[in-house]
């Protein structure tokens, strides 16, 4: 039976893939628009492909060093696994963000030839369902093929290295979790990357064009112009897909190693098969509601209201995903005894797991909620921050941060309620089950999500391109409806990111737990509290670097854009500037800085369990996570709320105050502040919780066997 939902999840992958390769077809052969569109459109696409063709030679070579040593001392197979991790990880992104370079030149043509917002609106969509359902689709293509190849899991122990043998090493359970920590590498390289590039060239081209030389937004003078809308693409897409993938992975292999452990605590073996197949059907499910929920959006006729287009897509790939979860619970555990359950704490009997599932889906779209009501400008919060534009600078900042505090509280009151209830409910399975039902359409999160990045584009190039001012009328309002769809990816990721974490920390857990022993990580054990405390205070300095870093690229590019722009003829119009040197500098910038913090989360999870052991790790995943969820939820929302308080005052709502004004430039400062919040640091802090937490889980049998301070 396993075998045939594992054959039937796998049809429902290549018909999704088979619907994102047509997608991508038909955005190619839609036409790029003028001479000026098509010339820029190409410089974008080039700067784009030659970062990640850079960018991919530095995580090929440490992905090659870390499969070595994995094959060699963990377990022989689980090299493989972490290299086809990578690859999954790698296809997503690059698919993603290719088929954004493509569509958002071709967004901006709709609009020019049709002049219709709901045309040009299905166009940015269908770019972002390539993303969005490629992020699931491979994520799951990945997992099914090592379930496929090695024959599913098996709870026997009996894995080896090829040099050494380690006790307690099981071998499935090792290739899920390198597979899942493939994933992660990749995802903290091009999140840290990524933002660097993108924050340096947008903070960069706001002080040249808004503060120094008051031109417009995106204005084709600008030497950083393009270099910004590079980066748009590199990590507002390539980032994000790599990221939510990574917590998509990251949830069903928790899953699916808790039900190992629970094998191991209870020895019920008709329980094992389906405890382990209900992630990948659920997961699957969703996908499938996803596929569904995407082709409707593609089909229907769109009117001039995105939001409720957009909103609907999502609501019916939810609500599918509820359905067929519901579905696939009973099928797979209806026939099982009511005393089983009572063994595994399941309260619910066979409907435990979907009313878990149902709780992560409903915090997920609770915390998108709150999200939008702290960073939209069509609420309160955003307008007062606003408002206080006129007063200066340190009234915005003030402000902005009151409310990015203000904001944490209700997501992770969210989180906590649905976690707690969840393991009521159903026991640690239970809590492992409810991130996967976060991330279940994850698909279409993405895919609206996406949509943002590609309108911004869409609108930068209608302006840089010089065309008429009612196409920009159209972007404009596309973008707007694209910056809260972004606002809302990132509390979904970092809620999601939350879940995942939490699962893996239980996981962690229950591996270095002896077999019929109660799940305990005793945080009054001095050695778990100076773990916690170090991780709290590195979550703070991963911070610092991102930051720092993001900084003095900004700074290196806006005195050399000043240069550029002293060339004669280039203020005037007359002359292009060179935004060849421009991107050159953004490239070499964002890859320099990208080793260090992205190595720094697989390394101290690995030296720490090495020198102090297991306990000293499960505090340092603890302390962590407690510290980076308020700070990435602080960062986005406070970020979030800055950026579209200056959007406000751009589109003329605060009375007496537009562009140029001096409310506007406390606004901007406000922006550029944010920019580094919420598009590098935010969402850095939760890849880089579930990475440590990943490695953990990996090398939690080899902490066992060399720890040197016992």
């Amino acid at each position: 039976m396993s075998l045939t939902w594992i054959i039937t999840v796998l049809c429902i992958i290549v018909a999704t893939l088979a619907y994102v390769l047509w997608n991508y077809i038909r955005i190619r052969k839609m036409p790029e628009g003028t001479a000026d569109m098509v010339n820029m459109a190409a410089t974008i696409r080039s700067g784009a492909n030659e970062f990640m063709k850079t960018e991919y030679k530095t995580i090929a070579i440490v992905v090659v060093l870390i499969s070595l040593v994995l094959s060699l001392f963990v377990e022989k197979t689980s090299g493989i696994t972490f290299i086809v991790g990578a690859a999954m990880s790698s296809c997503a992104c690059i698919l993603g963000m290719k088929s954004a370079t493509y569509a958002n030149v071709r967004t901006s043509n709709k609009a020019r030839e049709t002049m219709s917002i709901g045309e040009t609106v299905k166009v940015a969509l269908c770019g972002g369902s390539i993303s969005g359902l490629s992020v699931q689709a491979f994520g799951m293509l990945g997992l099914v093929a090592v379930l496929l190849i090695w024959g599913g899991v098996n709870h026997q122990t009996e894995g080896s290295g090829l040099l050494i043998h380690l006790q307690g090493i099981n071998a499935s359970v090792m290739r899920i979790s390198t597979y899942s920590l493939g994933c992660s590498l990749v995802a903290m390289f091009n999140r840290v990357a990524g933002g660097n590039y993108t924050k340096a060239a947008d903070i960069s081209a706001d002080i040249l064009g808004k503060i120094r030389n008051d031109l417009p937004e995106d204005d084709s003078r600008i030497p950083n112009v393009i270099a910004d809308f590079i980066g748009d693409n590199v990590n507002d897409i390539a980032g994000n897909c790599s990221d939510l993938l990574e917590s998509f992975v990251a949830t069903m292999s928790a899953t699916i190693m808790i039900a190992v452990i629970l094998f191991q605590k209870f020895s019920i073996e008709h329980m094992f098969i389906p405890t382990v197949i209900f992630p990948v059907v659920l997961a699957g499910s969703g996908l499938l509601s996803c596929l569904i929920g995407m082709l409707y959006a593609n089909v229907k006729k769109m009117g001039n209201d995105p939001s409720h287009e957009l909103n609907l897509a999502t609501w019916i790939s939810a609500g599918l995903t509820v359905i067929l979860g519901l579905g696939a619970s009973w099928l797979i555990f209806g026939k099982i005894d009511a005393a089983t359950f009572e063994t595994f704490g399941w309260k619910a009997s066979w409907l435990s797991p979907w009313i878990c599932a149902v709780l992560g889906l409903a915090s997920g779209v609770a915390i998108g909620s709150i999200t939008e009501y702290y960073t939209s400008s069509d609420f309160k919060p955003t307008r007062k921050l606003a408002e206080m534009a006129p007063e200066g600078d340190a009234f915005v900042i003030t402000k902005g941060d009151a409310i990015g505090s203000r904001s944490c509280l209700l997501p992770i009151l969210m989180i906590g309620i649905a976690l707690f209830i969840s393991g009521k409910i159903g026991g640690t399975y239970g809590i492992a089950v409810a991130s996967l039902g976060m991330l279940a359409f994850v698909g279409t999160t993405v895919s609206i999500d996406a949509f943002g990045p590609i309108a911004d584009n869409a609108g930068g190039l209608a302006e840089s391109c010089h065309l008429p001012e009612k196409v920009r009328v159209i972007t404009d309002k596309l973008d707007a409806v694209g910056n809260t769809t972004a606002a809302i990816g990132k509390g979904f990721a970092i809620g999601s990111a939350a879940f995942a974490t939490v699962s893996l920390i239980v996981s962690y857990v229950g591996n270095f737990t002896p077999a019929n022993s109660e799940m305990i990580l005793n945080i009054a054990n001095f050695t778990v509290v100076a773990g916690a405390i170090i991780g709290g205070a590195l979550v703070e300095y991963f911070s610092a670097i991102l930051a720092d870093n993001t900084i003095e690229s900004a700074r290196a590019m806006a005195d050399e854009g000043d240069k550029l722009l002293s060339v004669p003829g280039v203020l005037e119009g007359k002359v292009r500037p060179d935004y060849n040197r421009m991107i050159q500098m953004a490239t070499q910038g964002a890859l320099r800085k990208m080793l260090f913090p992205s190595v720094l989360a697989m390394l101290v999870p690995a030296l720490g369990g090495f020198i102090f052991g297991v306990d000293f790790v499960g505090g340092l995943l603890i302390g962590a996570t407690i510290v980076a969820i308020p700070r990435a939820i602080f960062m986005g929302n406070s970020g979030g709320a800055f950026d579209n308080a200056k959007k406000y005052i751009e589109s003329g709502s605060l009375e007496g105050y537009g562009k140029g004004t001096a409310a506007h430039k406390s606004a901007v400062t406000g922006d550029t502040v944010g920019d580094t919040r919420k598009d590098v640091v935010g969402v850095a802090l939760d890849i880089f919780i579930k990475t440590m937490s990943t490695v953990a889980n990996t090398l939690v049998n080899v902490f066992r066997n060399f720890t040197l301070i016992r």
